[in-house]
């Protein structure tokens, strides 16, 4: 059996792979800037702005967090189960 990776361990296996998914989504992020026109006005960019704020934030569960606040309000949950 094997033992869990320690917090530093985790950092040190992943670390590369973070920074290139946050390149990535600056990237992603400036070529909107540059494009003609602005987004300032679409729901989604707050949306993405808000992502970017609770990935920031300390604590746990941000990817459930993180996929709540992209979720519509009335899709149903894995513990309520799916609607007919």
């Amino acid at each position: 059996m094997s033992t869990p990776l320690t917090a530093a361990e985790m950092l040190d296996r992943e670390f590369l792979t973070f920074r290139a998914k946050l390149v990535d989504l600056a990237a992603a992020l400036d070529r909107i800037d540059r494009a003609e026109g602005s987004v300032d006005a679409d729901p989604r960019i707050d949306q993405l702005r808000r992502g970017l704020e609770l990935l920031a934030s300390p604590g746990d569960r941000r990817a459930e967090r993180m996929q709540m606040a992209f979720s519509l309000p009335d899709e149903p949950t894995v513990a309520g189960g799916l609607s007919s």
